[in-house]
């Protein structure tokens, strides 16, 4: 996790926000209906706009995903991944265990 990003993710705010939008969303993936793991930021927070409830906590600015799906929003964006990476819960780019 980035650190100017660490605060935001483990506030109450965030983790009552992303619970609830997980259940509004019944646990399923937008894109493919898989198992729904990460609520996705569709504008990445940045150092920036950490701080802005419109970004950071507005539902219309998040989207439930599986991690594959996840994966492909990371690196659609220029940030292709190899075999051995994929993106974790908050983003950030993590090895892939097997």
């Amino acid at each position: 996790m980035k650190p100017w990003a660490e605060h935001f993710y483990k506030n109450s705010a965030w983790t009552n926000c992303r619970d609830a939008f997980f259940l509004s969303r019944h646990g399923l993936c937008e894109r493919c209906n898989g198992v729904g793991k990460i609520v996705h930021h569709k504008t990445w927070l940045t150092s920036e706009n950490i701080n802005n409830p419109n970004i950071t906590l507005n539902w219309d600015n998040l989207e439930l995903l599986c991690q594959d799906c996840h994966n492909k929003v990371h690196m659609s964006n220029g940030s292709a991944l190899n075999d051995d990476l994929m993106c974790d819960e908050f983003g950030d780019i993590v090895e892939r265990f097997t």
